[in-house]
């Protein structure tokens, strides 16, 4: 499923620890990982060594990439490394369709340095941007993922994004051989007593089973003889990040809601809430067209 992994790399410490997840996804599908390393054209960098014009922060990136490379070659990875220049998060998604990359990974947060593009409003934008698949991962230090993912949750609620994204979904799930959670969620928080909060609040937990319905039919497609049904009522991303702890989930796998242009994703901006909260792997899917 995955041939080419580009992973932005900065040598902060949440990169560091997304590299061995990174690296894991590797060895499971035989590809290699890209390390990338983008100099923030933002900052001024530019310097004079021995009477020549030098971009310090593109010279730093060589020796991160290196670093980085250093490691996934002791841990038995194909790889390759480039340092160009640019606006960080455009920058990674144009490479990423550039090069034809199979999955972005990124860590939700970096540290302070060298190279800031690795902080959370970067990753974001990645995710919205981005028609590549992007894994990202919000991890302490020395922290490991459980790989290959066993549970895989998939969040609906029945929209062309969560379509799509559960198709993603389904087909990892079955190359990993992992059970499928399909979760759609009824937010009835703003609702009262009254009779017309009550018809709202059926309302919604029909268009939730409606929408497990959907997934459920795609899950027979893929070869999926069962799917694990959960419907979770409240705030959405509350709810998913319940439905994640209380299931032992692996993986969240969801949709984005278009590229340029858009701030707005799966259930208004769930997704990217759920990027900077989850305590597992996020993998937004946003249209390919």
């Amino acid at each position: 499923m995955y041939d080419d992994v580009l992973l932005p790399f900065d040598g902060s410490d949440g990169a560091a620890a997304v590299l061995h997840h990174a690296a894991e996804l590797a060895h499971w599908g035989d590809a290699t990982v890209h390390l990338l390393f983008v100099a923030d054209t933002s900052r001024d960098s530019v310097t004079v060594v021995e009477g020549r014009t030098v971009d310090a922060l593109a010279r730093q990136g060589e020796d991160v990439v290196a670093e980085g490379a250093e490691t996934l070659q002791s841990l038995g990875v194909d790889y390759e490394t480039d340092v160009v220049q640019g606006n960080p998060a455009p920058t990674i998604v144009a490479y990423a369709e550039r090069y034809g990359h199979d999955l972005v990974v990124m860590p939700t947060h970096g540290r302070d340095g060298v190279a800031r593009y690795l902080l959370g409003s970067v990753t974001e934008k990645v995710v919205r941007l981005s028609s590549v698949p992007v894994l990202t991962a919000r991890m302490d230090d020395d922290e490991q993922f459980a790989f290959p993912y066993e549970d895989v949750l998939v969040p609906t609620d029945g929209s062309e994004a969560a379509v799509r994204a559960a198709d993603y979904g389904l087909s990892l799930a079955s190359a990993l051989g992992a059970t499928v959670h399909a979760l759609s969620i009824v937010d009835d928080t703003t609702l009262g007593p009254d009779v017309r909060s009550t018809a709202l609040s059926e309302a919604g937990e029909t268009a939730a089973q409606e929408a497990l319905d959907g997934l459920e039919s795609q899950a027979g497609d893929h070869g999926h003889a069962s799917v694990v049904r959960h419907v979770e009522h409240g705030r959405p991303v509350e709810g998913i990040l319940s439905c994640v702890d209380a299931n032992d989930i692996d993986a969240v796998v969801m949709g984005t809601t278009g590229r340029r242009g858009t701030d707005r994703i799966l259930l208004g901006s769930v997704a990217e809430k759920t990027v900077r909260s989850a305590p597992v792997p996020v993998i937004t899917v946003g249209d390919p067209d």
